[in-house]
């Protein structure tokens, strides 16, 4: 008993849920929609900026602009690439000194989105100036809000919801406008290596500082080759005889 019921249930469901699409589409094709997209006229806004690369530590860049405030980049990605004198290069591969041109497009198109939505049918009931209930080509009715200002179109000629009658056959159509704006940015980085040093100038002679020599050490003194050591001989054999001399002297005086 309880698996019949629970078979019937299920059956109900499935049903429901059938009719509930069927009135979807059935509604869905008495309605019509129909969106538009009308694009004006571009412009464009060109903003650059120059900068000298301070530091590159990871993924971080530090940069000093031209007005010399230091501008700090974090977590630059690695897909990222500049074009540094031709070569395509990564956030890795930048060095101080380096000079970075950074131009920012901005692209504002002005758009307009229109949306038009158009419905026929019989007036079944009607509670001006609010709402309406139509009675569709497939027999189902379905209440509509009246907008603002919304005219129906009654045998070729135009009424507001005060003029609408039961059993009148009745188009109308709404049209809404959205104006929006597409905006687009594109960057594009670029640079150049910093110079090389200047070589020092071909006609300058470069001054080479040599060392003083150190002075010799002086000759000892040496005795001229024509002199003798006789004349010391001669010396001392004088003054021996002089000392006997007077030995002899004081002796035969005492």
């Amino acid at each position: 008993m309880n698996s019949r019921r629970r078979r019937a249930h299920g059956l109900l469901l499935l049903a429901l849920a059938v009719l509930c699409t069927a009135l979807a589409v059935s509604m869905s094709a008495q309605v019509k929609t129909e969106t538009t997209t009308t694009a004006g006229q571009s412009t464009q806004e060109v903003t650059v900026e120059r900068g000298e690369v301070v530091l590159v530590q990871g993924n971080d860049l530090v940069v000093k602009m031209e007005d010399g405030t230091i501008r700090h980049f974090p977590n630059v990605s690695e897909s990222a690439r500049i074009n540094v004198d031709g070569q395509q290069l990564g956030i890795h591969d930048l060095k101080p000194g380096m000079k970075l041109q950074r131009t920012i497009t901005i692209t504002s198109t002005p758009k307009t989105i229109t949306t038009v939505q158009t419905v026929t049918g019989k007036v079944w009931h009607v509670t001006p100036p609010s709402s309406v209930i139509l009675t569709l080509e497939d027999g189902t009715n379905q209440k509509f809000r009246i907008p603002k200002g919304q005219k129906f179109n009654v045998d070729g000629q135009e009424t507001d919801a005060w003029g609408l009658r039961k059993g009148m056959k009745v188009s109308a159509t709404k049209i809404v406008e959205v104006p929006t704006v597409e905006v687009e940015h594109q960057r594009q980085v670029s640079g150049t290596m910093p110079p090389p040093p200047p070589p020092p100038p071909v006609d300058q002679p470069i001054l080479v500082a040599a060392a003083a020599p150190e002075p010799a050490p002086a000759a000892p003194a040496e005795l001229p080759k024509t002199g003798s050591l006789m004349p010391l001989v001669g010396l001392l054999g004088s003054l021996s005889l002089l000392t006997s001399f007077a030995l002899r002297v004081i002796r035969t005086t005492f």
